[in-house]
């Protein structure tokens, strides 16, 4: 029978594993952490918290070896000390149990989730998006075409020799049978995507376009960012204001698919907090959101600034490379819609103007670029000469 992580059992599997003491059982305190993993924070006496992670199974005893992946990362940065500028902003895994699937970190307690904190304080401060910039260029220089690197993280895994087959799986070849699995409301939503055949075009053109050349998190979400509590605090010290957690889908592949899908967070702010009814058109919607795009702007703004400054070289060996980014973001859009319809979330006006930001986007980002950023792309970048 396969070990079960419990409140009961944690304490005992934590001495087996040589990460606390018998005797301080009576000091530490227990509680469940809401994940779509069984997680368990442990918290000692001394102000140490470790958090303990397994890995759910299926019916016949399989899991996806999540953990296995990130396990992966740390120990790739263990192995080259001169990534420790890159450690630092990640999360701090110490133990890691194949055999139960359990991985083991160290709880970041001086840190909350970006998303709770924008979604608390409704403030977007640029330091904070420029922390992020400098982070993901740093992740995606240093690892920039390095065999060395790509050969240790991808070991004994077929990841690294499959081709690229799909963006959006099961959106570019839609079959018969999709229509059977989807609510009858929902069918607006492939109505309006198979009208606009440069969708189709835009997407086949973007993953032509796709350059596997560094590691990429490939997960960038706001509750996968770690902000410090004190972050004003930390701006003039060596503590990292940001922290990117949750490696379990890291792949080698394309920069500007982080990237994109980092900035596409913002949008998604901005694009919730819209006010829609069948009265109000797209245009007014989009004007009247509680959370206005001009709010957001200087964070999207401070935060590619940054990454091409400390990644200049990505522009000299793709001069597409921005557009590509803005297509990423109206992908990492679609995506969005794409999974709620799948979860059969009701296809209403948000989603619509979700769809539609997506489709302007993903089929014409130059035109997107001054709308998006309120500013031109020579600026983003920093060099007049590079265009898209």
């Amino acid at each position: 029978m396969a070990f079960l992580l419990s409140t009961q059992n944690v304490i005992d599997y934590l001495v087996k594993r040589g990460l606390c003491q018998t005797e301080e059982r009576l000091l530490i305190q227990i509680r469940p952490k809401s994940s779509k993993n069984f997680n368990l924070l442990v918290s000692f006496l001394e102000k140490r918290h470790l958090l303990v992670k397994q890995e759910p199974r299926d019916r016949h005893g399989n899991t996806d070896s999540d953990f296995a992946k990130e396990w992966r990362v740390h120990q790739w940065l263990e192995n080259y000390p001169g990534l420790r500028h890159i450690r630092s902003n990640i999360s701090e895994a110490i133990d890691f149990d194949p055999e139960h699937s359990i991985i083991i970190f160290n709880y970041l307690d001086r840190y909350c989730d970006l998303s709770d904190f924008y979604e608390e304080h409704q403030i977007f401060p640029t330091a904070i998006a420029t922390s992020i910039g400098v982070t993901l260029a740093n992740i995606h220089r240093s690892t920039l075409n390095c065999q060395e690197y790509k050969d240790f993280l991808f070991k004994n895994s077929q990841k690294k020799i499959e081709p690229l087959k799909y963006l959006i799986r099961g959106l570019e070849e839609i079959k018969p049978e999709i229509f059977g699995q989807i609510t009858k409301e929902n069918l607006t939503f492939f109505k309006l995507y198979q009208r606009y055949k440069r969708f189709g075009e835009a997407i086949a053109d973007l993953k032509n376009a796709y350059q596997c050349c560094c590691l990429i998190h490939k997960d960038l979400k706001l509750d996968n960012i770690l902000l410090h509590l004190e972050w004003e605090k930390t701006i003039s010290h060596q503590e990292p204001i940001v922290r990117i957690i949750d490696w379990e889908l890291f792949a080698w592949g394309d920069p500007g698919y982080d990237l994109g899908s980092m900035l596409a967070n913002y949008l998604k702010i901005w694009l919730r907090s819209l006010t829609v009814s069948a009265d109000i058109d797209l245009e007014t919607a989009l004007h009247l959101a509680t959370t206005p795009l001009e709010l957001l702007q200087p964070s999207l703004v401070a935060l590619t600034k940054a990454y091409f400054a400390n990644f200049p070289e990505i522009v000299e060996l793709r001069p597409d490379f921005c557009k590509r980014v803005v297509q990423f973001i109206g992908l990492a859009l679609l995506r969005k819609v794409w999974l709620e319809i799948n979860y059969h979330e009701p296809f209403n006006n948000s989603r619509l103007c979700m769809l539609q930001v997506a489709k302007t986007l993903l089929c014409d980002p130059e035109q997107s670029v001054p709308t998006i950023f309120g500013t031109t792309t020579s600026e983003l970048i920093g060099s007049s000469l590079v265009h898209i």
